[in-house]
Order: C-alpha cells, then sequence, then structure tokens
C-alpha cells in the first residue's frame, strides 16, 4: 500500500488549492473570467510553464496544475471534451525509459 501512496502528493494538492483561494480574492472568481472568455487559461499555463523551465521553481507547478483545472471546468479551445483513452492513444512517456521499461529489457 505505501507504494501507490507515493503515487501521489497531498502537499502539492494542498499549495495548488492555498493559491486558487488567493486567486479568488486577487482576481475575482473564475467563472466570470474563464467562463466569459475574459482571461486564457492556455496562455497563463504556457507562461507559468516557461517561468518554471527558467527558474527551476516549483510554484509554478501548481500555477500550471490550477490553469489546466481552469480549462476543463471552463473550456476555451474549440474542441474541448474528455474522452477516456486507452494506452495505444496515449503519447506514452517522452524522454527516457520508465523504470518497468528498463525491468522488461533487462530479462
Amino acid at each position: 500500500m505505501q507504494e501507490i501512496k507515493s503515487e501521489y502528493s497531498i502537499e502539492f494538492d494542498k499549495l495548488r488549492q492555498n493559491r486558487m483561494e488567493m486567486s479568488y480574492y486577487k482576481y475575482g472568481p473564475i467563472k466570470e473570467n474563464y467562463g466569459n472568455k475574459l482571461v486564457s487559461a492556455i496562455k497563463n499555463l504556457e507562461k507559468r510553464l516557461e517561468m518554471y523551465k527558467e527558474t527551476g521553481n516549483t510554484e509554478y507547478l501548481a500555477d500550471i496544475a490550477n490553469f489546466a483545472m481552469i480549462e476543463f471546468m471552463y473550456p476555451q479551445h474549440e474542441k474541448a471534451h474528455f474522452k477516456a483513452t486507452d494506452s495505444d492513444k496515449s503519447p506514452g512517456l517522452i524522454g527516457g525509459m520508465c523504470i518497468n521499461e528498463i525491468k522488461e529489457f533487462d530479462r
């Protein structure tokens, strides 16, 4: 069971949630900002990703997750939809080999 618990960060969720709560007071309700398309979640997400790549500040990762959630809640992409996909439709992991691939390779 401990192995499974290691696959999720409650700390990350708490940091993310704290930022969403502060944003409410700073910017107003997300429904009004993003539901009315006054602000773009994707552009904000992309900017935070650039900033993370430049600085390594993991706070930007919490911001990225929040902007992804906002886009999920109030999508602005004209083809936005949710469709669960099987592995054959997934891009998989990019940038190396995962541990299970290494284990399989060593057999």
